[in-house]
């Protein structure tokens, strides 16, 4: 198998040419020198337009990478600046990594993994990352993955619950659907502001095609029920209760249905 070849495979994108490799020995890492092919040269790090380059930018710069051999592995190449008609000056975009990311694609992948396997310490120590880059790998890989995703399509019957963490000190809002058991929406806080939120996001349009919504006695969630659903009415709050079978991280605590039709 040629070189080349190999450093192919442990790049890892096609959309990558890799030209060297060498071992850094002040760093004490493994680099591999890339370009993009041409079709993803000059591109909007933002919008991935085709754009006129602007200039070299900061000169060469490096991504991490899955390690090899037990050695931190980083990708390095040119990264220059281009002019973009919607987003001006930018930096170009690279198919390996996201834009501003220092780190590939595939590194993304594996932290992403594992914080889903254990806990964000062992994510950090196993990954030799900063604790806070776990939550900022986290935080651009749920927002590329929840893109072309609309969880609040199609809601008919919800939940809505507070559930406290670290001691019962700080609260989330969360928000499940019935019908799929799933969770749908989360934000940080508890309260009138942070549930309107969500009726913010839902819209007026798809707020009044919900037919259920349960929760538990909280006032401030019936008021703001009422506030965005003018059908909903107090005599329509059902006194029977509810234990609906939910994943794991929602509330099993009975909750009272309320039927909006």
């Amino acid at each position: 198998m040629r070189f080349t070849t190999v450093l192919k495979r442990l790049v890892g994108c096609e959309q990558a040419v890799p030209e060297d490799a060498w071992f850094d020995e002040e760093a004490q890492v493994m680099v591999v020198a890339v370009r993009p092919r041409s079709r993803a040269r000059r591109r909007c790090g933002i919008c991935r337009g085709r754009c006129p380059r602007f200039d070299a930018g900061a000169g060469r710069r490096r991504w991490r990478h899955l390690d090899a051999a037990g050695l931190p592995l980083f990708l390095e190449a040119e990264a220059p600046r281009v002019c973009c008609p919607r987003h001006g000056v930018v930096v170009a975009a690279v198919p390996w990594a996201r834009h501003d990311a220092g780190h590939a694609y595939e590194f993304d992948r594996q932290v992403a993994w594992l914080a889903t396997e254990c806990s964000k310490s062992a994510t950090s120590q196993l990954m030799r990352i900063a604790w806070r880059t776990v939550g900022a790998i986290l935080t651009r890989y749920q927002r590329d993955a929840d893109a072309g995703i609309d969880r609040l399509a199609g809601l008919r019957r919800i939940g809505v619950d507070e559930i406290s963490y670290r001691k019962g000190q700080k609260y989330m809002t969360v928000v499940v659907d019935h019908d799929t058991r799933h969770v749908v929406w989360m934000a940080d806080g508890h309260g009138k502001d942070v549930l309107r939120s969500f009726f913010d996001a839902l819209g007026a349009e798809r707020a009044h095609r919900l037919t259920h919504i349960s929760a538990d006695g909280a006032e401030w969630i019936a008021d703001v029920v009422a506030e965005r659903l003018r059908r909903a009415r107090a005599d329509r709050i059902s006194s029977s209760w509810t234990r609906p079978q939910m994943r794991s991280h929602t509330s099993a605590a009975p909750t009272r249905m309320s039927s909006l039709a």
